[in-house]
C-alpha cells in the first residue's frame, strides 16, 4: 500500500514539473504569444481631440509627446478638425458626439458652462493658475470655478512706435508720446470710436464692467472717476497729433511715416516692421496722467482655451491631456510653429517669444488686460457712439454723455 502511494505521488510530481516546463517554454517563446506582440499592461483610454485645421500637425506631434509621459497605459487619441470660432455651436449641437477635449475662444465660455458642456477643472488647479497670466485664468473662471486651460494670449492690442522718433522712455507715457509727435509734426493713431479700444481708459482707471445676476451689463463709467476719464479722452482727441479712422488710414500713415505710434495688434506686425525698419518697436500701452495720478491703460484680451467635455468617459485622462497641450513646453512649441502668443508666464518670458517684438509687447500688456467674457452685446454700440462724439470734438456736458452711454449699455 505504501509503495502504491509513493508511486502515485512520484507520478503527480512529474506531471506538475512537465506543466511548469511547458509554461516556462511558452513564456520564453514569442511565437506562442501573438508572434511577440504581447498586449501592453495598464488601461486603454479612447479620447477624441478637436482643434483648428492649422493646428493638426502640431497636435499630432503633441499627442505623441503626451503618450510618452504615461507609457504604462495605452491612449487611442483621435484628432478632429473644429476651429475655435466654431467650437461652441458644434459642441452644443450634439454634446454626446463632441470631442473629449476641444479648443474654443474664451468669449464662448459662459454659454458653454450654462449649457453644462464644460467639465470643471479639478486636477492641478493651483499649478495651472500659477503658471498662467492672471488675465488668462480670469478668462476661464466663473464663480470661482475653472472651466478651461488657456493656451494662447494673442488676441489683444498694445503700442507700436517708431523708435527713431519716439524714445523708449517716451513710449511709456501717452503725454510724452503726444508731445513728441506734435513737436515733430507727426501723428499718433488710436481708434476711439471702437468700443474694444476706448475701454482701455475706463478699465485702466478702475472702472467696473461686469455681468449682473439678470444677465445685463453693469458698469460705473459715469461716476466721478469716469467723468475725469471722459474729459481726458476729449482733450486727447483734440491734440493736433491725434489721428483715427479705418484700417486704410492707419496703413497709409504707417507706410508714409506720418504715423509714428499706433495702438493695434499682432495682425499689423508685418506692416509696421517693414515700414519702420530699424525703428520698429512695440511695448505695452502707455500710462496717462489722470488728474495728477499715473494710470496704466488696460485692454480687452482674448484667449484660446482647451475645454473638457462633461460627458467624457475618462475625465482625469482628458484633463491630463488638456493640461499637457497647454503647458509651458507645448506653448513654446506652438509659438515656434504657429507664432501664437503664450499665456504661460515662463513661455512668454522665453528668449524665442521675447525676440518677437509684437508678441513681447502683447505679453507685457497681458498683465493689465481683462477678458471679454463678461461683455454683452449691449455694450458695443453705445461705447462706440461715445467714442465717435469724442472724435468729432463734442463739447457736450461730459456727465450727460456718460450717463446716456451707461444707461443704454445697461438696458
Amino acid at each position: 500500500m505504501f509503495k502504491k502511494t509513493l508511486k502515485a505521488l512520484v507520478v503527480l510530481l512529474i506531471a506538475i514539473a512537465l506543466v511548469a516546463c511547458t509554461t516556462a517554454n511558452n513564456n520564453n517563446n514569442p511565437g506562442n504569444n501573438n508572434n511577440g506582440n504581447e498586449p501592453k499592461g495598464g488601461n486603454t483610454y479612447d479620447l477624441t481631440l478637436w482643434g483648428s485645421q492649422e493646428d493638426q500637425d502640431l497636435l499630432a506631434e503633441l499627442v505623441e509627446d503626451f503618450k510618452a509621459t504615461d507609457p504604462d497605459n495605452t491612449y487611442n487619441i483621435t484628432l478632429g478638425v473644429v476651429g475655435e470660432p466654431d467650437a461652441k455651436d458644434t459642441v452644443l449641437a450634439d454634446l454626446d458626439a463632441s470631442a473629449d477635449v476641444f479648443a474654443f475662444a474664451n468669449d464662448q465660455i459662459r454659454d458653454l458652462v450654462s449649457a453644462g458642456a464644460l467639465y470643471e477643472i479639478t486636477l492641478n488647479k493651483d499649478e495651472i493658475t500659477a503658471a498662467n497670466m492672471d488675465g488668462a485664468i480670469e478668462a476661464v473662471t466663473l464663480d470661482d470655478k475653472m472651466y478651461g486651460y488657456p493656451f494662447t494670449a494673442d488676441n489683444g492690442y498694445f503700442l507700436y512706435y517708431n523708435s527713431e522718433v519716439i524714445t523708449d522712455e517716451e513710449a511709456g507715457s501717452f503725454e510724452a508720446i503726444m508731445d513728441k509727435a506734435e513737436a515733430e509734426g507727426k501723428k499718433v493713431y488710436f481708434d476711439l470710436s471702437n468700443g474694444w479700444y476706448i475701454s482701455s481708459f475706463f478699465l485702466g482707471a478702475g472702472g467696473k464692467l461686469e455681468l449682473g445676476e439678470d444677465g445685463k451689463q453693469v458698469l460705473d463709467w459715469n461716476n466721478e472717476t469716469g467723468v475725469k476719464v471722459g474729459e481726458y479722452i476729449r482733450e486727447f482727441a483734440k491734440s493736433p497729433a491725434f489721428i483715427t479712422g479705418a484700417d486704410e488710414i492707419l496703413d497709409a500713415g504707417i507706410n508714409d511715416g506720418s504715423i509714428v505710434a499706433a495702438v493695434s495688434g499682432t495682425w499689423k506686425a508685418d506692416l509696421v516692421s517693414a515700414a519702420y525698419g530699424e525703428g520698429y518697436a512695440a511695448t505695452k500701452l502707455p500710462t496717462i496722467d489722470l488728474d495728477g495720478e499715473e494710470v496704466q491703460l488696460s485692454s480687452f484680451a482674448g484667449y484660446k482655451v482647451y475645454g473638457v467635455n462633461t460627458v467624457t468617459k475618462h475625465p482625469e485622462q482628458a484633463m491630463a491631456l488638456a493640461e499637457f497641450l497647454s503647458n509651458e513646453a507645448s506653448q513654446i512649441k506652438r509659438f515656434e510653429q504657429r507664432k501664437l502668443g503664450p499665456s504661460n508666464l515662463v513661455a512668454a518670458e522665453s528668449d524665442a517669444v521675447k525676440a518677437d517684438v509684437a508678441l513681447n509687447a502683447l505679453a507685457e500688456q497681458g498683465i493689465y488686460a481683462v477678458s471679454q467674457k463678461d461683455v454683452v452685446g449691449t455694450y458695443w454700440t453705445p461705447a462706440e457712439a461715445f467714442g465717435t462724439e469724442m472724435e468729432n470734438g463734442s463739447t457736450a456736458d461730459m456727465q450727460t454723455l456718460l450717463d446716456s452711454m451707461v444707461e443704454q449699455i445697461q438696458q
